[in-house]
């Protein structure tokens, strides 16, 4: 019986059809469809292992209310937190590496660190310290002098390499920079190259007494688990992604805390946090982030958009933690969403949030401290544009 070459095309197709992916893998051109698809099941896969431990985190925080008692039973789950490592390993990997507004985050903090250590960004940010000192001040005082002092009469460029602490590292992407000396802690590290720690727990101990190259040796010589590190010992602190890990608007708090202490002075915190919203969405909320890092002795000096996440870099202005919980509740500030919109699990449920009144309060004060008009704040928070932004409170960063 003969067939047309038509018919025999169809025949064809129908059989690779019958074959399924095994048969299609022989085939670069006939993959090409589905490999997109196979991807995006095992990164929504790997996403939900993810949000699976938030979410189970967040359940057992509101059903118990202990949160030391919570965050210790959760650092025990040997189990469940290395199928978390290994699943941000891999979405790290195989899934984050597309860039957004043409960086990523890891070479954002890339930027931020060389241009304000390298490229004459710290000098000119302290330079207007210096020159504000002097303008408001009462009584005569000299510049140079003041702009010695606000830097502890220390060279303005950074030599050597800048000592980087990542809380949260999983990877530890950082430590293949030349000009970074990178530090990789997690509660369950995914590489060799990350030591373990518990953050949250973690003891400060007094400053080293060291030269500089003495303290590089020190840090290239820290061995697992990590439960103590000496105050002032790093130039950047990295929270990428690590806030809202925390079930605990207290937690958060307390890791900015420790991230202050380790920090030396004029030292960077860099925060990023994710949030797929629009840039204005949760601009009041960013703003209460502002007020409640910088009462720990930090001054906001950029903050940027991209479409999935938030990012700013602190710089530590004063040398002892300057926050005064007596009169503002400072930890209620560093909210997120998830604080509010709980989502229902099998055998929980709760489909609604009342705030307390010392919440109402908070939030009234937080309010209270925005400017005049509805975006009218140093973060640009009214711009509309999905390019990143930079905030020129203190001009000294442009890039690229």
């Amino acid at each position: 019986m003969a067939f047309s070459s038509s018919q025999g095309r169809d025949m064809e197709r129908r059989q690779e059809s019958r074959a399924g992916p095994r048969a299609l893998a022989g085939n670069p051109q006939l993959c090409e469809g589905a490999v997109p698809r196979v991807a995006k099941q095992e990164q929504e896969k790997l996403s939900g292992v993810v949000k699976s431990v938030h979410r189970s985190l967040r359940k057992q925080y509101l059903e118990d209310g202990n949160f030391d008692k919570v965050w210790n039973q959760h650092c025990k789950d040997e189990r469940k937190l290395g199928e978390y490592a290994c699943a941000m390993k891999s979405l790290a990997d195989n899934y984050w590496t597309k860039k957004c507004e043409g960086q990523s985050r890891i070479e954002w903090c890339l930027g931020v660190c060389r241009d304000y250590f390298f490229n004459g960004g710290k000098r000119k940010i302290i330079e207007k310290d210096a020159r504000r000192a002097v303008l408001n001040s009462t009584f005569p005082l000299n510049y140079d002098e003041v702009l010695m002092s606000l830097n502890q009469n220390k060279e303005f460029h950074h030599s050597g390499k800048m000592r980087l602490l990542d809380v949260g590292s999983c990877y530890n992407p950082f430590l293949k920079y030349e000009d970074i000396l990178a530090v990789g802690i997690d509660i369950v590290p995914a590489v060799e190259t990350v030591h373990r720690c518990d953050f949250l727990n973690l003891q400060i101990r007094q400053p080293l007494q060291l030269a500089p190259e003495a303290v590089d040796i020190f840090l290239k010589n820290l061995r697992s688990p990590i439960e103590s590190l000496h105050s002032e010992l790093f130039d950047v602190v990295v929270f990428s992604l690590l806030l809202s890990y925390f079930p605990s608007r207290y937690q958060r708090w307390l890791c900015c805390k420790k991230a202050h202490e380790l920090l030396a002075l004029n030292g960077l915190l860099l925060i990023i946090t994710p949030d797929s919203s629009h840039q204005n969405r949760h601009a009041l909320m960013m703003k209460s982030w502002k007020i409640a890092i910088e009462s720990l002795g930090f001054k906001r000096m950029i903050y940027s958009k991209f479409a999935h996440m938030h990012l700013m870099a602190f710089r530590k202005t004063s040398l002892k933690t300057t926050c005064d919980l007596i009169t503002r509740n400072y930890p209620d500030m560093l909210y997120i969403p998830q604080d509010f919109n709980f989502m229902s699990e099998k055998g929980y449920s709760r489909t609604s949030y009342v705030r307390s009144e010392r919440e109402n309060e908070q939030l009234a004060c937080t309010f209270s401290e925005l400017p005049g008009g509805p975006f009218e704040s140093d973060s640009r928070a009214g711009q509309t544009s999905t390019k990143s932004f930079y905030e020129f409170e203190e001009p000294i960063l442009l890039m690229n």
